[in-house]
Parts: structure tokens; C-alpha cells; sequence
């Protein structure tokens, strides 16, 4: 079985002058990360919960490598995945409201020019293309300029073009966000199609009621730390997972 693992992760960040005015510190550097110890395994639904700054975005950041630690491990399948970094990177797909697609390009262009840098041959990405973005109402916009397009199209183009080249590993941060109520239950389908798939899957977000419909098992960080990973069915066994969470937060901004 695949499994994601992180072991005693830690990022920190410089603080500038303007930050640390605004922030209110004297420290020269936050803690983001602190000592992360987390699994993900293949064909589950992992939901990350936390509050804005908590450090659940700079985890899924280095879990796509796009950053980097400095301290502890990453390992896919019990290997280092720095050991092997590309071959790593091929297994991802990422998506983050972080990452902008370029508005000059169209979701067409944009979703074969991926595809290729992953190395997928040309009848799959005319397959793959065709599949995902009739899932997600591309197909109509794939010739659209990206910056021409709505916010939440240009949510569903970019959810295509994560998943371009089939990856074993999916992580997303806020996967709904900008989506109206059909979009998002069209995205909450497809991930549970991935999970059937046996994929592995983690995803961030703020909306609770997404995690109590998908995840098999959900970690909360706060303040950079992890203070509870079990499964959504022992998570909610006596109250709704709002109400653990909002226990849990409380407690540790006393």
C-alpha cells in the first residue's frame, strides 16, 4: 500500500522589518512548520483543518516540493523523497489558490503544454483532456484567454490541469474555493471517484461540512503544530466536527 509520511517536519520563515511591525514581534523568524508528523495513505481522503497562518498550507507546499524543509523527512513508500525528486514530482499533482495560471494562455494550450512536461504521450492528453474537461465544463472556455474567464472557471481549468498527467498523489488546497454549489459537488464526486481509484489524497480547506462528507481521516494544526490525526469517525463520534475543532482551537489560544 502507498503511503505519504511526513517525520518531525519543521519550516521556519525570516520576518522583515514591515512584518514584524505588523505582526507585532520582536522575533526575526516564525515557525510555519513545527515538527509535522503526519500519514496519508493510498486510496483515503485526508483532511487537513486548521486556521489561516496555522501552517497547513506550508505543509501541502512541501509535501509538493516546492518548498523545502529544514528539518525532518518526507517519504513516499518509506523512501526519502528528496533521494529521487523528479521521479517524486511526477507522482504529484498540486493544486493552491497560490498558484496563478498565466491569463495569456487558454485552458487548452495551458493543459497540453503541462501534460508534456510530465511526459504523456499525445492520445492521452487528447483522452485526458476530453475527460476532465468535460467533468468540469471546460471545454466550452478551452479557447478563452484564461484571463478572460470567471473566477470559478478559472478554478475548474486549473483542477484539470493538476490532474493532467494521472497522478498517484493529489494535494489540494481549498479545491471548491470560487465554485458555486454544483461545481463543488461535481468536485467532491470526482474526488471520490479518485479515492476509488486508490489514489492518495489530502485536502485542505475551511469548510467543515466538505471534510465530514470525504475525508476517512483528518489532522488539525494549529499554530504550527499538530494536535490531533484520527479517524473523521472517532474525530465525531460525540459531536460534529465544528464542534471539535472550535474545542481544540480554544484550548490553544488560551
Amino acid at each position: 500500500m502507498n503511503t505519504l509520511k511526513t517525520v518531525d517536519l519543521r519550516k521556519e520563515f525570516k520576518l522583515s522589518q514591515k512584518q514584524k511591525r505588523s505582526m507585532k514581534t520582536t522575533k526575526d523568524v516564525i515557525v510555519a512548520c513545527d515538527d509535522i508528523s503526519l500519514e496519508i495513505k493510498e486510496g483515503e481522503i485526508y483532511g487537513l483543518l486548521g486556521p489561516n497562518g496555522a501552517g497547513k498550507t506550508t505543509t501541502l507546499r512541501m509535501l509538493a516540493t516546492l518548498i523545502k524543509p529544514i528539518k525532518g523527512q518526507i517519504l513516499y513508500n518509506d523512501e526519502d523523497i528528496y533521494k529521487d525528486l523528479t521521479n517524486y514530482r511526477k507522482k504529484v499533482g498540486f493544486l493552491t489558490s497560490e498558484l496563478k495560471l498565466d491569463g495569456f494562455f487558454t485552458p487548452d494550450y495551458t493543459f497540453t503544454y503541462m501534460s508534456k512536461l510530465y511526459g504523456v504521450s499525445d492520445e492521452e492528453i487528447k483522452r485526458r483532456k476530453e475527460e476532465l474537461f468535460d467533468k468540469f465544463g471546460v471545454t466550452p472556455f478551452k479557447d478563452l484567454k484564461i484571463s478572460n474567464l470567471s473566477t470559478g472557471m478559472k478554478q475548474k481549468a486549473s483542477l484539470a490541469i493538476s490532474l493532467c498527467h494521472d497522478p498517484e498523489i493529489i494535494i489540494f488546497d481549498e479545491p471548491t474555493n470560487g465554485l458555486d454549489i454544483i461545481a463543488s459537488r461535481e468536485v467532491e464526486n470526482y474526488l471520490i471517484n479518485l479515492k476509488n481509484k486508490n489514489k492518495t489524497i489530502i485536502i485542505s480547506t475551511h469548510i467543515f461540512s466538505l471534510v465530514e462528507k470525504l475525508a476517512d481521516r483528518v489532522g488539525i494544526i494549529i499554530n504550527g503544530k499538530l494536535l490531533v490525526e484520527d479517524s473523521l469517525k472517532e474525530l465525531t463520534k460525540e459531536k460534529s466536527l465544528e464542534d471539535v475543532f472550535f474545542d481544540i482551537y480554544e484550548r490553544n489560544e488560551l
